[in-house]
């Protein structure tokens, strides 16, 4: 496993990150292909031992139990010294007022919350999952500036939002001497690459590390068009990114298909080298359900793409329908 420093921090993470949707109680959760904790736990150990020691989960997901599967296979396979835990506050976990959003009350109940879920007394990476149009900006930050001096956080973070949001934020941040984001959760991968234009070349700019959110977009990028999966079948989410933009993507996936024939690799080690070789990527975050999907993600660490073939892989992409502000989650 290679590691790398988390932006302009001292924090040593994994150049791949695993992402804990996949995990919770199927019932409890809004995505249907889930696996159950004894099922998780394979997945985790197993990135643990192929040398991972990023986990980025969301007390959304699943109702919170994939934060408390996570939390009980790091607490018997891992080191916590060794490893960065990352979750997200924002999305509705109750109903009734106060039930959702970045009030300086939603974080303070929601990282405890999720602190117990976790059985840690921290979390490495705090992020905001969307951005809230309904709490003043100062708001949030101080708040996340309090969590992060209560020793509960050790950075914060953010998700999915414009470049100018996101220099807002932290220019706020630096005005009032308030702990600033050292992290972009943002939808990237070879058939969604709207965030080129602006955020990616900011945090170039401003030395954010970031960790792109459905790398594989949702596994089509790791199979032939006509081939479906029960995710692909089930998982509205993935439908509403990608299904209007088809047409155009299928190109993109058959450039995918041409190049790995031809070096004899699997789809998803050239999705994954193609994203890991664009700067400012710090570490992908990989969804797995088994434990193949791990040892191809690895596996594409090792693979550099000539600048032929990136041309190859880009050349087909249009322009396609910004997707995920303050829609779903990641």
């Amino acid at each position: 496993m290679e590691y790398t420093k988390l932006g302009n921090t001292g924090l040593d993470v994994s150049r791949l990150s695993l992402g804990c949707m996949s995990f919770g109680i199927p019932e409890r959760s809004f995505h249907k292909w889930v696996l159950d904790e004894e099922q998780s736990r394979l997945i985790i150990k197993k990135a643990l031992e192929f040398g991972i020691n990023f986990f980025d989960t969301a007390n959304v997901y699943a109702e919170g139990t994939s934060e408390e599967i996570l939390g009980r296979a790091l607490k018997d396979y891992a080191n916590r010294d060794e490893i960065a835990i990352a979750t997200k506050v924002f999305s509705r976990m109750h109903k009734g007022p106060n039930g959702a959003g970045l009030s300086r009350k939603a974080i303070m109940s929601e990282i405890d919350k999720s602190l117990k879920r976790l059985g840690t007394d921290y979390v490495d990476l705090y992020i905001i999952h969307r951005w809230d149009e309904s709490t003043p900006i100062e708001e949030t930050m101080e708040a996340l500036h309090d969590v992060v001096k209560s020793g509960k956080v050790r950075y914060i973070g953010a998700s999915v939002m414009s470049a100018w949001q996101f220099l807002k934020a932290n220019h706020i941040a630096e005005k009032n001497g308030w702990t600033k984001f050292v992290s972009m959760q943002n939808h990237y991968n070879l058939i969604y690459r709207e965030d080129e234009r602006e955020l990616l070349s900011l945090c170039k700019e401003e030395k954010i590390g970031v960790t792109p959110f459905s790398p594989l977009a949702s596994g089509r990028l790791t199979r032939d068009w006509s081939e479906t999966t029960q995710r692909s079948e089930t998982d509205q989410v993935q439908k509403a990114k990608y299904d209007a933009t088809a047409d155009a993507d299928r190109l993109v996936v058959e450039r995918v298909a041409a190049i790995s024939e031809q070096r004899g690799v699997p789809r998803v080690q050239i999705a994954l080298a193609w994203l890991l070789q664009k700067e400012p990527v710090t570490s992908p975050i990989v969804g797995a359900t088994k434990l193949s999907h791990l040892e191809d993600a690895v596996a594409a660490l090792s693979i550099k793409l000539t600048d032929e073939e990136i041309a190859f892989l880009e050349e087909p992409y249009v322009p396609h329908p910004v997707y995920g502000f303050n829609v779903g989650f990641n």
